[in-house]
């Protein structure tokens, strides 16, 4: 099968389309995936960058956004079968083979089945910005309706899933943006307060929408001096969710302060520590928002889509930090 090879930690030029062995069934529940389409996240291209979790391991293909159909079962599946079409977020960490490729193996215990209204670019792009937007928002910050948040890079890839899933769970967003672009993207999500954070102090602006009381909720998809400084714009005894490790030079007294819960979300987890469990509830997450985005109350927006053998130039589209929604791998097998 053609697969996209990291050969070696670097620049997206060490991203080779390659002739490799189709995988196999491996165990009962696996199923065999012959891919349609594979999301591009930003882990993809910081384990391009530094190497992936398991540099003995290599040449490694990267991806763990998939969508496609199912051709093979083994002989324990019981959820799916041939011809069914489904979406995941499994591999691709320097172990377990990612979605870079033309077939994929998975547990169906880890997959769901694609919404079907979407095609499978939408669905490869959605699998780990909905994992990680639900989790961050329901289970790390347990928001509530009536609820305001404010979701940093509104627009970006986590960012305009996060926005639509706290409209629905009855909250009042606002988010930061950088661009008029942007701006009209996240407007139709839903978010009620917009912040030019080029042009406007996020805190200042935050502070001016909620009376002097700052937001229940703070959740930081950019990290850097965007977590230390949303501090202050979280009311007292209120949430900040970040899915960026902080800076050691984090003054932590505002925080500390004004009583705040700081919560870490990292998506990547279950998989990393090999927690079935938890897998398998992830995986339910995705069976959730298939129903959503069928229904027409959550949409996944691609910005771009490249053939698979232009990994290397979506890893550059990735890195310029301007892209709006998900950039998306179209595999043609």
């Amino acid at each position: 099968m053609k697969a996209v090879l990291m050969t070696a930690a670097g620049s997206p030029d060490v991203l080779q389309l390659a002739d490799v062995p189709t995988p196999t069934l491996q165990a009962g529940t696996d199923l065999l995936v012959r891919l349609k389409a594979a999301g591009v996240n930003p882990i993809d291209t910081k384990l391009r960058k530094r190497g992936t979790f398991y540099p003995d391991q290599m040449p490694a293909i990267l991806g763990c956004d998939g969508a496609g159909v199912v051709e093979a079962v083994g002989s324990a599946v019981q959820k799916f079968r041939p011809g069914d079409e489904v979406y995941f977020c499994n591999g691709g960490l320097g172990g377990h083979p990612g979605t870079y490729a033309e077939w994929a193996v998975v547990d169906e215990r880890f997959a769901a089945r694609k919404p079907a209204s979407i095609s499978f670019a939408a669905a490869a792009a959605a699998p780990l910005v909905l994992i990680t937007a639900w989790e961050a928002l329901y289970d790390r910050a347990r928001l509530q309706a009536g609820q305001r948040v404010l979701i940093h890079a509104g627009a970006g890839g986590v960012g305009h899933v996060a926005i639509q899933l706290a409209k629905l769970q009855g909250a009042i967003v606002a988010t930061t943006v950088s661009t008029p672009e942007k701006t009209e993207l996240v407007r139709q999500l839903g978010a009620e307060c917009i912040i030019h954070y080029k042009q406007t102090d996020f805190v200042t602006a935050i502070m001016d929408w909620t009376k002097s009381q700052g937001v229940d909720v703070v959740f930081d998809t950019v990290g850097g001096t965007t977590f230390s400084n949303s501090f202050a714009a979280v009311q007292l005894y209120g949430d900040i969710v970040s899915l960026l490790e902080p800076d050691p030079a984090t003054n932590w007294k505002i925080a500390r302060n004004r009583n705040l819960r700081i919560s870490l979300e990292l998506m990547l987890t279950p998989m990393l520590q090999g927690l079935v469990e938890e897998q398998i509830a992830q995986a339910k997450i995705l069976e959730q928002c298939a129903r959503l985005i069928d229904q027409g109350n959550l949409t996944i927006h691609v910005a771009q889509t490249f053939p698979l053998a232009q990994a290397a130039e979506a890893h550059r589209c990735l890195e310029t930090g301007s892209t709006t929604g998900k950039l998306v791998l179209i595999i043609d097998s």
